[in-house]
């Protein structure tokens, strides 16, 4: 899968950490959350439609706390070096 967004809340710390991934298999678009660190509990939902799977990404931000970060460029450049582009 392809990841095409990247944000987290700015919190540390399993209780209040959150992270939100916004990613494409080609067909199908997957937004996937997780509360906590990396053992955190996870949710998934997949959708047909880019716009109604940013609209979720938008509904979860709304609906935690913390001030969110676009880390999008981050993971993007990270993914760039890694594969030598």
């Amino acid at each position: 899968m392809e990841v095409r967004g990247r944000w987290w809340n700015g919190s540390w710390g399993r209780m209040a950490r959150r992270d939100i991934w916004l990613m494409i298999d080609g067909q199908r678009w997957r937004v996937r959350g997780r509360l906590g660190g990396d053992e955190g509990r996870e949710v998934s939902y997949q959708f047909d439609e880019e716009g109604r799977a940013r609209a979720m990404v938008d509904r979860m931000m709304k609906t935690s706390v913390g001030k969110w970060r676009d880390l999008t460029e981050a993971v993007r450049r990270e993914s760039d070096r890694r594969h030598g582009q």
